[in-house]
């Protein structure tokens, strides 16, 4: 038996789209040990992940901080690892590499750099869609990719039903108006509006609810919907994934919820700008789809409910 590692930091949506990868990598490997590097946002989600023996805590901190990096390439070398499959792709794990295996080639590290099709750069490679490029690598390092393109994020979730009965929530759509404060292109203004829409249209029949991240509970008194909490914090991942998928339809922006929309096999839809594109982020799945236009203040509340008007009815 031997020890495997994957690397994946985050964000959410990274996460989820990561998880059919990690079972393919996991199911080639039955008879090892599946070890997972990842951050502290995601340490204890990833424990409850069928498909990972063990996780490991990178705190990321910084590169020049060589008592912590000493500690955790120490961390990382005792468990003999015989091959490492780094689905972050970043500059931060290709310094890992350099520093553990700085002459591997795919047969001990996969990456994208060590699995580029021949001719092609990373920077043209980046352009295909995030499913697309994992499926690359992973058959290129000799894996059978079964779940790749199709994760499935329903590990993840876990009980709520003592705050859905807090809530009284039976029947409900989910807004996610928020985004990061740096990433305001990605938000959609009109979410107030389609509430209006659906109140009108369905009879107060559906709850509309939104559940906030830590830093968006303030932001979330400016909508009209239901804030959804645990004691007044933040859900954490798991129960968010468990309200997602009880949900009846799902709207958001392109963020961390969107993706685990997608991935929980959930009824929504997402907003998209000119920030990215829908393809490239590989956010459409059969329940969940995409809205993709050049100017999002140019998309009209009624637009979106004819949207979700169909996939309720």
């Amino acid at each position: 038996m031997s020890n495997i590692l994957i690397i994946k930091h985050g964000s959410l949506g990274d996460i989820a789209q990561a998880c059919g990868a990690i079972q393919d990598i996991s199911e080639h490997h039955k008879d090892d040990q599946i070890h997972l590097l990842t951050t502290k946002p995601y340490y204890e989600l990833f424990k409850k992940n069928p498909h990972i023996s063990n996780v490991i805590l990178d705190k990321r901190l910084s590169k020049l901080n060589l008592f912590y990096l000493y500690s955790l390439m120490r961390s990382i070398k005792k468990h003999n690892f015989s091959k490492v499959y780094d689905l972050q792709n970043s500059s931060r794990t290709s310094f890992y590499k350099r520093i553990l295996f700085p002459n591997a080639s795919k047969d001990i590290w996969s990456s994208t750099d060590t699995t580029l099709p021949q001719g092609k750069t990373k920077k043209d490679f980046d352009k295909d869609s995030v499913l697309e490029r994992f499926d690359y690598q992973l058959k290129n390092s000799n894996i059978e990719t079964k779940h790749t393109t199709s994760p499935d994020f329903s590990w993840s979730s876990s009980d709520i039903s003592q705050i859905k009965i807090n809530y009284e929530l039976e029947k409900f759509i989910i807004l996610f108006p928020f985004c990061s404060p740096h990433l305001t292109s990605k938000k959609w203004p009109y979410y107030n509006d389609l509430i209006d829409i659906i109140n009108e249209k369905f009879k107060h029949q559906l709850k509309i609810v939104v559940a906030p991240g830590p830093d968006e509970i303030d932001q979330a008194s400016q909508i009209n919907a239901l804030c959804i909490l645990d004691n007044g914090k933040a859900l954490d991942i798991s129960q968010l994934s468990a309200l997602i998928k009880d949900s009846s339809f799902v709207v958001a922006n392109d963020t961390g919820p969107a993706h685990m929309t997608a991935h929980l096999g959930s009824k929504g839809v997402s907003l998209f700008g000119a920030h990215t594109t829908a393809y490239k982020v590989s956010i459409e799945r059969e329940n969940f789809k995409a809205i993709q236009v050049s100017d999002l203040s140019k998309l009209s509340a009624e637009k979106v409910f004819e949207r979700l008007s169909n996939s309720i009815s």
